[in-house]
């Protein structure tokens, strides 16, 4: 059953809530699908506009709380020393009204996920630690410049927070990872793991497993071993396109010839072959 039949059937068994909730799950899947289909450029740019507009209507939501204590801060007094004003400027920049944190916090979540978002596509869907740091730290440096708390330094403190932020982030990440650990059978599905969450199949991973589909196996899918797998048909589509792609990126950048990339492909059918009939 596919992704649009699934919502359909929940929103024939369910109350009003529960049909919006579906409608905009069957939304969002056909708007991420098509995303992934344009050039990098064009889905870097409206995930970052989208995440900055969520970002900046949170940021508006906390700054209506916060703009009393903004309003209750002294003006920076004229014989103030640079560090006391720097300090004044980050405590206002983080308790500022709505607008100030709409900007902050649009700033933040949009270039995060703009820079998550290249990373991935850049890398095959990977996402880890280093994507992670990558991201925080430009999102830190950004939000230093536009927010202004790094006062007359622009450069530096850009710098400095840009670290603070990546280093912050890589040890939630390192911390979230601790306590979910995968399995060790887990280790031998990453790669597949990593492609199907950059499809949307995430629920096709038991299918993997449950067919041996090791990340070895990647390179040698074909529409007969997915189909084996259980796997739909356009599922099978949309994970074979991305294979293909995976296998000819190296060619179409030049550090493989055709002659070389044919040569690994029949390798690794060689290989397939004789495991086969061991």
């Amino acid at each position: 059953m596919s992704t649009t039949q699934q919502t359909r059937v929940g929103m024939a068994g369910g109350g009003p809530l529960v049909q919006v909730q579906a409608k905009l799950k069957e939304v969002d899947f056909k708007v991420k699908q098509w995303l992934r289909k344009q050039p990098i450029g064009v889905e870097v740019a409206a995930v970052t506009v989208g995440s900055a507009a969520q970002g900046g209507a949170i940021g508006a939501l906390m700054g209506s709380f916060t703009q009393d204590m903004a309003a209750g801060m002294p003006p920076a007094a004229p014989g103030l020393s640079p560090q006391a004003a720097s300090s004044l400027q980050q405590a206002k920049a983080f308790t500022g009204g709505p607008m100030m944190q709409a900007r902050n916090f649009a700033v933040m979540t949009g270039v995060n996920a703009g820079i998550t978002c290249a990373m991935k596509r850049l890398r095959g869907g990977v996402e880890d630690v280093q994507t992670s740091m990558v991201a925080a730290f430009g999102s830190g440096a950004v939000f230093s410049v536009v927010s202004g708390v790094g006062g007359t330094n622009v450069a530096g403190n850009a710098l400095t927070t840009g670290i603070f932020f990546a280093l912050i982030q890589g040890g939630i990440y390192k911390v979230g990872q601790s306590f979910s650990k995968p399995p060790t059978e887990d280790l031998l599905y990453s790669q597949a793991k990593n492609m199907l969450n950059s499809l949307g199949l995430q629920k096709y991973e038991k299918n993997f497993k449950k067919g041996l589909l090791t990340d070895t196996t990647l390179p040698l899918l074909n529409d007969n071993a997915l189909r084996d797998a259980r796997i739909p048909p356009g599922p099978r589509l949309l994970i074979l396109d991305h294979v293909k792609r995976n296998q000819l990126a190296p060619v179409v950048a030049g550090e493989l010839s055709q002659d070389e990339f044919i040569a690994q492909i029949s390798v690794g059918s060689s290989l397939s072959n004789e495991q086969l009939a061991v």
